[in-house]
């Protein structure tokens, strides 16, 4: 498993290509829009959707807990589809997360999606996080510098030797960091939308995610492509 570094606010972290940040000097793993239980929201409208979304998210998260044993993890908001999501979890998937969220110092970041803190999982709840000179909240903010933030699913489409492959993907410049979501079901936006591409009006780094690395390449050679979170 290969790590691109990232200087943001004068810190040196890591991208890690499942789709985490890793901050070693402070020893913070940041990951962002779980979109726990969305499964079975889209079930109970009649979607019918297999429903191991949450054990499927859970893998991952503790995948990366395994690989970095972070002392702080910041879930940077939508870690559950919607203000009932705590409470729909299987008995046995809560308690897993309860002990994932006891292993560390856990911060539930709000967002959109879950603008209330989860239920008997442990952590603490905030609008924002703020350490040093870096600010962790769920949505990008203009003007923001030294942020980091999900709720927009960013993937990029790319064409590489003949083909066309689109994945989830970070996005950074000098100011910011745009994260992907973790979540099994989270789905994507393009990082040439409209929404994204006002949060980098100078261009920026793309970082796609890979099995084992990331590639990176400049925001403008992203190709359109279609997609929505």
């Amino acid at each position: 498993m290969m790590l691109a570094p990232l200087h943001l606010a004068g810190e040196r972290l890591l991208l890690d290509p499942a789709g985490a940040l890793v901050w070693p000097a402070q020893r913070l793993l940041a990951v962002a829009d779980l979109h726990f239980e969305k499964g079975s929201a889209a079930a109970a409208r009649g979607s019918l959707l297999p429903p191991w979304d949450t054990r499927a998210t859970l893998d991952r998260l503790a995948a990366l807990l395994r690989r970095h044993a972070p002392r702080t993890v910041v879930a940077l908001g939508d870690s559950f589809h919607d203000a009932d999501g705590s409470a729909r979890m299987l008995p046995a998937d809560a308690a897993r997360l309860a002990a994932m969220a006891g292993s560390a110092a856990f911060v539930w970041v709000l967002g959109n999606h879950d603008p209330t803190p989860p239920e008997g999982i442990g952590g603490v709840a905030v609008a924002a996080w703020r350490a040093g000179p870096l600010v962790f909240r769920h949505a990008a903010e203009a003007g923001a510098a030294g942020e980091i933030s999900g709720h927009f699913h960013p993937k990029a489409t790319l064409a590489v030797r003949g083909a066309v492959v689109s994945r989830a993907c970070f996005v950074a410049d000098a100011r910011r960091l745009l994260m992907p979501a973790l979540g099994a079901y989270a789905g994507g936006l393009d990082v040439r939308d409209r929404a994204i591409a006002a949060l980098f009006p100078r261009g920026g780094r793309v970082f796609l995610l890979g099995g084992e690395r990331l590639f990176s390449f400049a925001y403008g050679a992203a190709r359109a492509g279609g997609g929505g979170a």
